[in-house]
């Protein structure tokens, strides 16, 4: 990344696009503290990722972080059920808890006749709506969404799309979604295009979207060099 900043705030969602190659992905990674950048810093709740220790990362990465993969990243034999509850168990909830809070997620994202059958037997769209299902059942405060309409009809990912902004709103937390699919693009709050490692052609807030954010606490990220 050349010079790039970025803030997100509790309760909004930031759309970015480009080309393959333009670093989306591992503008992610490197949030999501898979990656480390070579230089700047990438702040969560105003600490510097580089500054957590192993423990701080998977903690951050367990109950802070929600990511929707590309590749879903699903159990091929085990159900849907089992899939979008299995955060939760990692995280120490138990299985009855667990698996009643992702019925309800796997419900929203339209998969409430589905709960039984194996991520093998579905879909592209049906797994990664069982992904998403996943990620949202852990109330993250920072979603880091990867092309979560790629395997989605244009219908259903701009239903994906106004649920995670939907989700931002509800729980404030703060959504990136990163996409080639430029029709989605009005539903974010604000969108970015990166080219070559840079930021260009920020969408500003609508008015709406400003009001009663002054002063809040960023819970989102700030990415760039110092």
């Amino acid at each position: 990344m050349d010079g790039l900043a970025l803030e997100v705030r509790a309760g909004e969602m930031v759309a970015i696009h480009g080309p393959s190659g333009s670093g989306k992905t591992t503008l992610l990674l490197m949030v999501a503290a898979l990656l480390r950048p070579d230089s700047g810093t990438i702040r969560y709740d105003g600490r510097d990722l580089a500054s957590f220790s192993d423990k701080q990362i998977s903690e951050y990465q367990l109950r802070e972080l929600g990511f929707v993969y590309q590749r879903f990243r699903l159990m091929p034999t085990a159900t849907a059920l089992e899939n979008a509850s299995r955060k939760l168990l990692l995280g120490g909830v138990r299985m009855r808890e667990a698996q009643a809070h992702a019925q309800r997620w796997l419900e929203r994202v339209g998969l409430g006749e589905r709960l039984d059958h194996a991520a093998s037997e579905m879909s592209g769209g049906e797994r990664q709506r069982v992904a998403i299902a996943r990620m949202l059942a852990c109330g993250p405060r920072l979603i880091l969404a990867d092309e979560p309409t790629g395997n989605l009809d244009s219908a259903r990912g701009r239903e994906i799309v106004r649920l995670l902004g939907t989700i931002a709103r509800e729980q404030q937390a703060a959504v990136v979604l990163v996409t080639h699919d430029l029709a989605v693009l009005d539903l974010a709050d604000r969108s970015y295009a990166l080219r070559d490692g840079k930021l260009i052609g920020a969408d500003q807030p609508s008015p709406e979207q400003q009001t009663g954010r002054a002063g809040e606490p960023v819970r989102g990220l700030h990415s760039g060099r110092e």
